[in-house]
């Protein structure tokens, strides 16, 4: 088996944990390889010496955010990912700190499935990006609210007045769209995506779920500056007064190991600190 290990050195004890993790992962004859400027310091071979086609899983440590890095970093390292949660709130990094080693044993023995999470495809200008989360489209240095016009397969939605705009993916929507009054959605759903604007002029603009059977297009109106674009946080571009951008679903899904052991509604239960008691 091999292992490409990434760290998100800005957490604490970070480093020392994927010391441990190499070793134990060595004790079981199983390849590491870490970035080459951690991998001599971590008595791990270097990722520039790894025939990437072979890897078998890629091990996160950090949080959601470090995940979605390392699937925009590293597109050519096609093995699905387990996370490591170092940080605080993670979804898709839903291995505790507590659990590693037994985590890791699971992974092991193949105690687990192969989650293919939905990943939207973006295109503006000719250029393309991709969001395992979300797109967001946000009004960056203008003061005031922009207009965003949006159709779905050709046909008129509506126009948004708002600070901006959050397509987002079931996976993501618990994050910025969850934070911007979105609603929850199963991660495990195929064909779903979440608009969500951001702080509306209008109250009665709501969060809406659609289909990503066909094309989102979305084109700025305002005659202000250029709005700016990021998808999943980490690729970043602007569009102009007039211009659209059309998000589509992406053929190539976003692979996640997900343990035996784990429980989406338990992550969510203790994520978002719900209360209630089954009786």
């Amino acid at each position: 088996m091999n292992i490409a290990l990434f760290l998100n050195l800005t957490k604490k004890r970070t480093q020392n944990i994927a010391a441990g993790i190499v070793e134990f992962f060595q004790t079981k004859n199983i390849n590491v390889f870490l970035p080459d400027s951690q991998a001599t310091e971590l008595n791990a071979a270097p990722l520039s010496k790894a025939h990437l086609d072979r890897i078998d899983f890629i091990l996160s440590m950090g949080g959601d955010g470090t995940i979605l890095r390392i699937a925009h970093q590293h597109q050519n390292i096609k093995a699905p990912i387990l996370g490591i949660n170092t940080g605080h709130l993670g979804f898709m990094a839903d291995v505790p700190i507590a659990s590693i080693y037994p985590s890791l044993q699971d992974l092991i023995d193949k105690k687990f499935t192969i989650q293919s999470r939905l990943v939207l495809e973006a295109e503006i200008k000719e250029r393309t990006t991709f969001a395992i989360n979300d797109i967001v489209i946000h009004r960056g240095h203008n003061p005031s609210l922009i207009e965003i016009a949006v159709h779905v397969d050709g046909n008129y939605l509506n126009t948004f007045e708002a600070d901006g705009i959050i397509i987002a993916t079931p996976n993501g929507s618990t994050a910025y769209s969850l934070a911007a009054g979105g609603p929850i959605v199963s991660p495990y759903l195929k064909d779903a995506c979440v608009i969500t604007p951001i702080s509306p002029h209008t109250i009665s603009n709501r969060p809406i779920v659609l289909s990503t059977q066909g094309v989102i297009q979305i084109q700025y109106l305002s005659q202000y500056e250029p709005v700016e674009i990021t998808a999943d946080g980490v690729d970043r571009f602007s569009m102009k007064t007039g211009e659209s951008i059309r998000i589509k679903k992406r053929k190539e899904g976003f692979a996640l190991v997900a343990l035996d052991r784990h429980d989406y509604f338990a992550t969510l239960r203790s994520k978002l600190n719900w209360s209630g008691k089954l009786r």
